[in-house]
């Protein structure tokens, strides 16, 4: 490999700000911040709006409502009656 063309890959934690969920991981993403891990060690700190620990797809907690929204709003588009 060419030296210098490669971004550094290192441990970064990403933090999902939705919920109380962290996740040590590896990635090429760089950060200002940084947390202290349960190892002890400091690494790079990336926060996120949304992980599988706040995605309602995920977590199961998908809103039956907004899918009715979303069926009466396919119909209207579409010129489709309810029966």
């Amino acid at each position: 490999m060419k030296e210098g063309i490669h971004p550094n890959y290192q441990p970064v934690v990403f933090q999902d700000v939705a919920a109380d969920f962290a996740i040590l991981t590896r990635s090429t993403m760089k950060s200002s911040e940084t947390i202290k891990w349960e190892d002890g060690n400091e690494y790079p700190l990336v926060k996120v709006d949304v992980s599988s620990a706040s995605h309602p797809f995920f977590t199961g907690k998908r809103s039956e409502g907004s899918m009715a929204k979303q069926v009466d709003k396919f119909r209207n588009r579409y010129g489709q009656k309810k029966k």
